[in-house]
């Protein structure tokens, strides 16, 4: 096993209920960080000022919409990048309101960390929970509970502890606490900037980190398992327009690496067909290099002439995965149109497609009691356990094992319009 530090960029979102705060908290970030350029920041204060507002409104800073500034909400996902010079961040600011629960997915598709808001004064909502059990269904594995408004509840001590406690109890009841999992609370006010950047005057009972105290140490580290390669091939590169005549044969296959290592001379198989190769060349656009590493595009060649094409997938020749033609997975509704067990979908899934019968909806989660419900269809943030039957095979891994490989979306293939997202759990 060889042991990879990834902890340069630390990409996380924020999410929870609606007026939680979570805009407000990532413009307090990074205005007291001093990443706020000037232009921008001249643009929020006159906005600020047509609202009557006496203080900049830092959510903002992060509303990038006008639908956004005009109702005071957010809609879309907005990214933010910053960098402190110790660590590189992307920031995802999630909509609160529950018609964008699909938009919460997409951010937390790719979130190492979420930050779950919670309002000091409510406590744990619908939402909250609905979050919380999205950010384990994608697999984050650290959790950050930003309890907010402190300010509004007088600093009050004890009610910080109580949102804790309830919180636990329901990570407890959905088994979010497992190994690997890290679950840490904050008590803040992102209004005043209490425990954001500065530890501010009114918590100094809480001997914890400030939130960039958290992110800056936040260990991300993970152990890349070279048993698992897992590279998807995009793209046959055959120049034959060069006049070199050395490009003229060139022959070589290229795509991301979404899980392992591979090394020139490491022995690889493709499926779903089978055939065996060795790698001899690896390239990062003209540049030769001995290892690719996970989330690194390259182009790869091989040592004799094999059929490859787009969607295939190279794995080591002692991995035992094959391809499947069902498998049941967790999946949250998209669309606004209801899933139709009579109509054929489309599965996407790294570089293949395949067209998809949905067999059975084996329960509907109810996020209000987690209780497991008969459902016949699902509409728009239903969260499912659903049976696919594939037309074409796929190489799919279960999506606790691995990521990139265990999750897929599936696309209404008469508008191509993106209906569900969806987790692997089982495979046929």
């Amino acid at each position: 096993m060889t042991k990879q530090k990834n902890n340069n960029v630390l990409r996380f979102m924020t999410c929870g209920s609606v007026d939680d705060g979570k805009s407000t908290l990532i413009g307090r970030l990074l205005f007291d960080s001093k990443m706020i350029l000037t232009d921008t920041l001249n643009q929020i204060e006159k906005t600020s000022k047509k609202r009557g507002m006496n203080a900049i409104d830092l959510s903002l800073i992060t509303d990038g919409l006008q639908a956004e500034r005009e109702q005071g909400i957010t809609i879309d996902v907005a990214y933010r990048y910053f960098t402190t010079g110790t660590r590189k961040y992307i920031i995802a600011d999630a909509p609160g309101h529950e018609q964008y629960t699909r938009n919460m997915v997409t951010a937390a598709s790719t979130a190492q960390l979420a930050i779950i808001l919670v309002d000091a004064r409510k406590g744990l909502l619908t939402q909250t929970r609905r979050h919380t059990y999205l950010s384990k269904l994608v697999g984050i594995k650290h959790i950050l509970v930003a309890i907010n408004k402190m300010d509004l509840i007088d600093y009050d001590e004890s009610s910080y502890h109580q949102i804790c406690k309830d919180y636990l109890q329901f990570a407890n009841d959905i088994n979010l606490i497992s190994p690997g999992v890290n679950i840490e609370f904050i008590p803040m006010s992102a209004l005043n900037g209490d425990m954001i950047v500065e530890r501010g005057d009114f918590l100094k009972w809480f001997k914890g980190p400030t939130l960039l105290e958290f992110l800056e140490k936040l260990d991300t580290s993970e152990d890349i398992k070279e048993s698992t390669l897992r590279f998807p091939v995009q793209y046959v590169c055959r120049p034959h327009a060069s006049d070199n005549k050395e490009l003229h044969d060139f022959r070589a296959f290229m795509g991301r690496i979404e899980s392992g290592l591979l090394k020139v001379n490491d022995k690889i198989k493709v499926l779903p067909s089978g055939h065996e190769s060795e790698v001899i060349e690896i390239r990062v656009g003209d540049q030769l290099i001995n290892e690719a590493i996970p989330e690194q595009s390259v182009t790869v060649s091989l040592s004799n002439e094999i059929d490859i094409s787009r969607g295939d997938m190279l794995v080591h020749q002692d991995d035992s995965i094959n391809a499947v033609k069902g498998f049941t997975g967790m999946v949250c509704w998209l669309a606004e149109v209801p899933l139709s067990l009579s109509r054929t979908y489309l599965v996407m899934h790294t570089t293949r497609v395949s067209k998809v019968k949905i067999t059975q909806i084996h329960h509907k989660v109810n996020i209000q009691n987690l209780e497991m419900e008969n459902a016949e269809t699902l509409k728009t943030n239903d969260i499912a356990q659903l049976s696919f039957k594939l037309a074409q095979p796929l190489i799919v891994d279960n999506y606790n094992d691995n990521r990139s490989t265990g999750a897929f979306i599936i696309v209404d293939e008469s508008t191509y319009h993106t209906v569900g997202a969806g987790m692997i759990q089982s495979i046929a």
